[in-house]
């Protein structure tokens, strides 16, 4: 066997269908497109379904609006920031460096939920009033950045 007497296996290839080329080749006349209809007749827009009514006029509108002037905090609870050691000033770089919020977005909120062990200096953007009362019955300092 040589390099020219490779080729495809026997069937593995099929000829093109030659479409429109006369009524002998049994792809003339309506050239595989039926009788009537949108499809018969030149280009079908996208998403055109046959008539039926496409999907993406199926589906509900996105109702709402995003507010462009919307702030949206990082939310913590007291309960997480009882993890980290008391006597540390805690920050915002410092809550994201131990994986408490994954991202600071427009800025930082703290929440009341759970207890504090020791007296914490806490600065962030915004405090809950629950939050504010166990930070300083604790003996800690919340500072508003």
């Amino acid at each position: 066997m040589q390099l020219h007497d490779l080729g495809p296996n026997p069937g593995a290839r099929h000829t093109r269908k030659r479409i429109g080329r006369g009524r002998g080749s049994g792809h003339g006349k309506t050239s595989t497109r039926g009788q009537k209809g949108r499809k018969s007749r030149g280009q079908v827009p996208l998403g055109f379904e046959g008539g039926q009514t496409p999907l993406h006029r199926r589906l509900p509108l996105r109702r709402g609006f995003r507010n462009p002037y919307g702030v949206v905090y990082s939310i913590v609870n007291l309960e997480q920031l009882a993890a980290i050691e008391s006597g540390v000033v805690i920050t915002p770089e410092l809550l994201v460096e131990q994986r408490i919020i994954r991202k600071m977005l427009d800025g930082v909120k703290i929440l009341g939920n759970g207890e504090l062990s020791g007296p914490m200096t806490i600065r962030a953007h915004r405090f809950s009033e629950s939050a504010l009362q166990k930070i300083e019955s604790a003996g800690g300092k919340a500072e508003v950045i």
